[in-house]
């Protein structure tokens, strides 16, 4: 009977990856700095925008003859780099947070194998993010939209390709939370993890203006802030883009080079 007791003990607490996930779904909404972060980034996309949107003037430099027909997303979605700030630095929190408070020693307890934690995070945070991001960029459009009623570059949702652009800056966003978790699992310091995210949207792109020309403009466009500017951009122009599909590529890329990193340093890790 004892034996039986064991093997049915074993196989009530048998680490699954449904049970992984349920418990990085019960740790997210159970932390307030989730909330708040989460709040904060979609205020940045649905104030900025409408902000913008509101102080559109024709004579502006997105006006007069130099207006394209995606400038009214190109308002709408002015904010999306401080909310992929927001976006990222919750998914180092969510990560290297653990580290912090040593929180991660009971994690690996729980789940030996480790790597699970990391597809369960992602898992986790990545949809959350993408749902809640594709939903702020859809109502800072429409609140945009009713602010450019009547002037030459307004649009609505039903116009081709407006829907495409929201929906890109969601997947932006979504998979900008996936760099937050490896990041964080990867340098398993929150400021630095932070610093570090800070770093790759906001500044990398303007050093790469310190390379030769013709190599500074190729690296540019598939950084992921560039990336991400051509998936939610309805007419890709100039040099400094590359196609939707491309950018959304680059984005896939550089998700799936830092989770390969981050598998690595997890694996390699006593802790």
């Amino acid at each position: 009977m004892s034996a039986s007791t064991v093997t049915d003990t074993s196989l009530v607490y048998r680490v699954s990856a449904r049970r992984v996930v349920r418990s990085e779904w019960s740790k997210f909404w159970s932390l307030r700095s989730s909330w708040i972060t989460l709040g904060v980034a979609v205020l940045f996309l649905v104030a900025i925008g409408a902000i913008a949107a509101a102080l559109y003037s024709p004579d502006g430099p997105l006006g007069g003859k130099g207006a394209d027909s995606g400038a009214a997303l190109t308002l709408a979605l002015a904010g999306t780099n401080l909310a992929a700030l927001a976006v990222g630095a919750l998914g180092v929190l969510l990560s290297a947070g653990e580290y912090s408070t040593g929180m991660v020693r009971s994690t690996f307890a729980a789940v030996p194998g480790r790597l699970p934690v990391l597809w369960a995070k992602c898992a986790v945070y990545s949809p959350i993010a993408f749902v809640t991001s594709t939903l702020g960029a859809l109502v800072s459009f429409l609140l945009g939209s009713a602010a450019l009623h009547g002037e030459k570059i307004a649009l609505s949702v039903g116009d081709a390709g407006v829907f495409r652009c929201l929906l890109g800056a969601g997947v932006y966003l979504g998979l900008v939370g996936v760099y937050g978790v490896t990041v964080g699992l990867l340098v398993r310091n929150t400021a630095g993890g932070i610093a570090i995210l800070a770093g790759a949207v906001l500044v990398l792109p303007g050093l790469t203006g310190l390379l030769p020309s013709s190599l500074g403009d190729t690296v540019s466009r598939y950084l992921p802030s560039n990336a991400g500017q051509s998936a939610m951009t309805l007419h890709a122009s100039g040099g400094s883009l590359v196609s939707p599909g491309a950018g959304v590529t680059a984005l896939l890329v550089w998700a799936v080079l830092l989770l390969a990193g981050a598998a690595c340093r997890l694996r390699r890790s006593d802790v």
